[in-house]
Parts: C-alpha cells; sequence; structure tokens
C-alpha cells in the first residue's frame, strides 16, 4: 500500500474547519498540511500505538443531539487492529457512561488515543460498522497523529476494579455544578471535548474528541451553569472551534486522577473570539464559553491510578484564571 496520505479530491477539512482557517489566514496553507498528514487508515506507527494503550476517549451524539466525552478503559491490547481500516475496541462502558446509550451501529465517533507519560496522541474519526458483546469495531474515516503540546505526562496503573468496572458506583445527576463538581473543575489540568459537524437534515457527521490541557485552574467557573477555558495555539486544523462554528452543542469529561471520578458534562458552547479575558489570560489565543444542559458524576469509576503530573513545558507561557482576574482588576478604567 502507498502511503499518500489524503488522495480523496474533497477537502479532510469541513465547511467549518475551513471557515476558520480562512478567518485566521492559514486556509492554503493547512489545505497543503492537512493532505500530508491526515490519512483514511491507519499508520503501522498508530496501530502499535492504540494497542500498547490502557485507555480510549470517545465521543459520540445521543439521540438528542448531545455530544458526550467517554473513556473506555482495558488492560493494554483492548486495543487492536485486524488491519489498517479498522480498530477493535473490546472493553464495554464504565458504569453510567453516556457511551452505553450512544453506541450504536452505524453512529458517527470521534477516537483519542493519548498516551501520557509519553505526551503521544492520535485521532481517529470514523464509523461503528459492528457491535458485539462487550465489544465493537469502528471504520476509519481519518487518522492523524497531534503534538504533545499541554499534555500533563502521568504513569498509570490498573486497579482491581478493571475486573469488574461495570459494577454500579455512586451516581449524581448534575444540572448545576454543586461542590463535588466544582472542585474537580478548578483544579483540573486535563479536559475533554466532544463536538460534532452536522451533515444533512442535522444528523450528526464527522464527530471529534479533543485533549484541552493547562495549568490547575485554567478552567473557570462563572456561575453555576457555565464554564469558561482558554483556547491556545494548536495544530490550525481547528476541529473543535469549526465543529463549533456550524454546531454549538459539546460534551466535555473531567477526570479525578486520585480518586477516579468522572464528570461527564453536555451542553452548548460558543467562541469569543474577542473579550477582555482572551486579552487578559496569558497565552489564550481566545475563549471558549460553556454552558451547562445537563450531566452526571461517578465517583470512583475509573479503574485507573496515576502518578503525580509530570506539566508540559508548554505551559510556561500560559494563565489561569485567578491570574486573570487580577491583571483585570489591576487594569486601569
Amino acid at each position: 500500500m502507498v502511503n499518500s496520505a489524503w488522495s480523496r479530491e474533497e477537502s479532510p477539512f469541513h465547511a467549518g474547519e475551513m471557515a476558520i482557517q480562512e478567518r485566521l489566514g492559514v486556509r492554503t496553507k493547512m489545505e497543503a498540511v492537512g493532505r500530508r498528514v491526515i490519512r483514511a487508515y491507519l499508520l503501522d506507527q498508530h496501530r502499535q500505538f492504540f494497542a500498547q494503550l490502557p485507555f480510549l476517549i470517545a465521543g459520540t451524539v445521543d439521540a438528542q443531539g448531545s455530544p458526550w466525552a467517554s473513556i473506555l478503559v482495558g488492560a493494554p491490547g483492548f486495543l487492536s487492529t485486524s488491519d489498517e481500516r479498522t480498530l477493535q475496541v473490546k472493553s464495554p462502558p464504565l458504569f453510567g457512561d453516556p457511551f452505553a446509550k450512544t453506541l450504536a451501529v452505524g453512529i458517527e465517533i470521534g477516537l483519542l488515543g493519548i498516551e501520557l507519560h509519553t505526551r503521544r496522541r492520535n485521532r481517529l474519526n470514523g464509523a461503528v460498522v459492528a457491535i458485539a458483546p462487550n465489544q465493537f469495531t469502528v471504520k476509519v474515516g481519518q487518522s492523524f497523529g497531534n503534538c504533545p503540546q499541554y499534555i500533563q505526562a502521568r504513569s498509570f496503573a490498573l486497579t482491581d476494579g478493571v475486573k469488574n468496572f461495570t459494577a454500579p458506583k455512586p451516581l449524581h445527576l448534575i444540572e448545576r455544578f454543586g461542590t463535588p463538581e466544582r472542585a474537580m473543575i478548578k483544579t483540573a489540568d486535563t479536559f475533554f471535548i466532544a463536538t460534532t459537524f452536522q451533515g444533512e437534515a442535522g444528523a450528526a457527521k464527522g464527530v471529534d474528541v479533543s485533549h484541552r490541557g493547562g495549568k490547575p485552574g485554567f478552567v473557570g467557573i462563572d456561575d453555576d451553569r457555565t464554564l469558561t477555558f482558554p483556547d491556545f495555539v494548536g495544530n490550525f486544523h481547528f476541529n473543535t472551534i469549526g465543529n463549533l462554528a456550524v454546531n454549538p452543542h459539546a460534551g466535555l469529561l473531567f477526570i479525578d486522577f486520585d480518586r477516579g471520578d468522572l464528570l461527564y458534562l453536555t451542553g452548548t458552547a460558543e467562541v469569543l473570539w474577542e473579550s477582555d479575558e482572551s486579552r487578559a489570560f496569558t497565552g489564550a489565543e481566545r475563549v471558549i464559553c460553556f454552558h451547562l444542559s445537563h450531566g452526571w458524576r461517578v465517583e470512583g469509576s475509573l479503574p485507573l491510578r496515576w502518578s503525580a503530573p509530570d506539566y508540559s513545558p508548554f505551559l510556561q507561557h500560559t494563565g489561569s484564571w485567578e491570574e486573570t482576574a487580577r491583571s483585570l482588576e489591576a487594569k486601569p478604567e
């Protein structure tokens, strides 16, 4: 097989992504880059990479059109590839994960393989083509690697919970951010965001799930249903922002790396291109405001435990909302 990358006539980017690239003056450059690095199959190195992972981040959309970011877990080897165009996932959804309700044959799905201790990550977007007990198969639509920016390095260990991680756990419906949710959000240095591009008749198409990282405190809580976070310079694909440009719905996943708690949120998001906050937040290109519809918090759900984070060197040039608030307070009238 010839590694010709993107050989199709149509662009590897959809209309929303292209519009943002055009707005920021990188459209021509990114078309050439996209055709060079985005593939409709998995490279051998990516096939090997997925096979060594203990978890996988997934983005799907429910029957109401709400995106959710999920996490699937297993001993390394639970992800496998019989060929370069399919990925098999042998793992049931964790208890309380919305993925248990969104998984179906034919759905669009976004997947992110991320290895925290090496800061490697690879994206895979495609469709679910088969489901069997405790497993499913994805046909590759797009596959490409991402740079290691903003990833906090953490080593992992599987817990005994991996033997029965579908066992019931304390489950809490979230309609407003209470004390436990605020604690998870305000101390987070990592979260994941799922978005989707809507095709004809509003159908989900091209679901994407992305990593976001920053200093603890890089996600701000504006009120009991609103979050704001910065968008730092990235690879200029604009997968997330391109989706939001045409479909404001988004899903967030926060992980408590010490306790194994998971916080799943869905709602809408808007990009604030010009604001006092985006200008004052060190390193931010713009900020994104997320408005909660509802979500779930599951206690002790994740059967993985982690070492203390080794923060990304890229964070040296970024701020926090506490620093931003001080900067705005000091700003002359």
